[in-house]
């Protein structure tokens, strides 16, 4: 069996675009008609160039070898050009790739993936949503986009989700991200996200843990000063406190803070998770299944992790072929803590799917269908092209001055 057809999709999202505003898919076909799917997240061009990137790096690694060649495979597409450095581009490339061929494996056999990774450690997967938007209203006018910084919107949000059995939820009360990150956060930045915090641990009490979703906004002592005013309001994690490109400073913040410090959606390959560990910069690992470098290296990843009495926590914020990797990995991990879902998979999410994903009282029920667990309608894909030259997500070209809610 060998592969022998690659073709790719950039399918928009439809608003409200939860997930992002399109994803990046491939279809990998063998010449004895199997097929297998993966997605590729984050790659920073425009989506027609990752298409073309895909099928490049496609056609010419991988096109006439066999699939079961996972390692091999791997090896050839990261080492292309001498490159051998973890980075982005590749990390996409390779990652939505080697989900396809884990695809192609398990119909080959009959099997979900995680049976061949140790099988079924966990038979639910809970998981966890950002607070998203609602369309309440405040002073007659549509709720503002960054609702995470309001401190009467966020907490009616978080009571809602609770209400549909999420027992934990994600927020982020600093943002807006930029280009000019990292930066110091002012004393009316930090009330703020100090109130937010404190309205939403009153809504969750004990039923609902809070996670601190920030996105490397901060310089290290800013970090460290917000750390010391939630670590009352006692936070699942704290997320990308710093940056990712400097794991020492990252692990300043974790010695200096009780709240366990998470971080991976921008990391690239076990090279850069074993740097994390190894600075003990974090205790809950993020790999993003389709940007890591796949099943496999987020396997390895979860190995490593294991030994540092680390978690894993997959991050979701792209479409569902990537959620059905992370589903696999998470379901055959002994160290898994907790998934990001995007709410309750719900809308173009399940529409995309030929069998939506089965979210179930706050846990995700995982498939037992052979590969990933989930087939790409095509048909929907194709219907739903995703044509601007534009990347994500959009970041801002000037320094921030964050606007509080009135």
């Amino acid at each position: 069996m060998k592969i022998k057809d690659v073709k790719t999709w950039a399918v928009e999202n439809p608003p409200p675009h939860y997930g992002g505003p399109y994803w990046i898919f491939v279809k990998l076909t063998t010449d004895n008609g199997i097929s297998g799917y993966g997605e590729a997240y984050g790659v920073p061009f425009a989506a027609s160039k990752v298409r073309g990137l895909i099928e490049d790096v496609a056609e010419r690694l991988v096109v006439g070898r066999s699939p079961f060649d996972i390692e091999t495979i791997w090896r050839v597409m990261y080492a292309s050009g001498f490159s051998h450095h973890p980075e982005f581009t590749m990390g996409g490339v390779m990652s939505a790739i080697e989900i396809a061929c884990w695809d192609i494996v398990g119909k080959a056999l009959d099997q979900p993936v995680y049976n061949l990774l140790g099988g079924m450690v966990n038979e639910k997967l809970r998981s966890y949503t950002y607070l998203y938007p609602g369309g309440e209203t405040k002073s007659g006018a549509l709720a503002v986009t960054n609702i995470h910084a309001d401190p009467e919107i966020a907490p009616k949000r978080a009571e809602h989700y609770i209400k549909l059995g999420f027992t934990a939820v994600g927020f982020d009360p600093v943002m807006p991200m930029g280009s000019f990150d990292p930066r110091q956060l002012s004393l009316e930045s930090l009330d703020n996200a100090e109130l937010v915090t404190k309205n939403l641990r009153e809504v969750a009490g004990s039923k609902c843990d809070l996670l601190v979703k920030t996105h490397g906004q901060m310089t290290t002592s800013s970090a460290i000063r917000f750390a010391k005013r939630l670590e009352k309001f006692d936070p699942l994690w704290f997320e990308e406190p710093t940056p990712p490109e400097n794991r020492d400073e990252m692990a300043r913040v974790a010695r200096a803070t009780t709240i366990p410090v998470a971080t991976g959606e921008r990391l690239v390959s076990k090279y850069e998770f074993a740097d994390v560990l190894g600075k003990q910069a974090a205790s809950i690992l993020q790999p993003a299944l389709a940007r890591v470098g796949g099943i496999l290296e987020a396997k390895k990843i979860a190995g490593m992790a294991e030994a540092h009495y680390a978690q894993m926590a997959p991050h979701l914020y792209a479409g569902p072929i990537e959620a059905a990797a992370n589903i696999q990995i998470a379901t055959c991990s002994p160290n898994f803590l907790i998934q990001e879902s995007i709410e309750t998979f719900g809308g173009f999410y399940a529409e995309i799917l030929k069998k939506p994903i089965l979210w179930q009282d706050g846990y995700i029920v995982p498939p037992t269908e052979p590969g990933i667990g989930y087939e790409l309608d095509e048909d929907v894909a194709d219907a739903h092209p995703y044509t601007e030259d534009k990347t994500f997500p959009p970041m801002a070209d000037k320094p921030i001055v964050l606007e509080l809610p009135d």
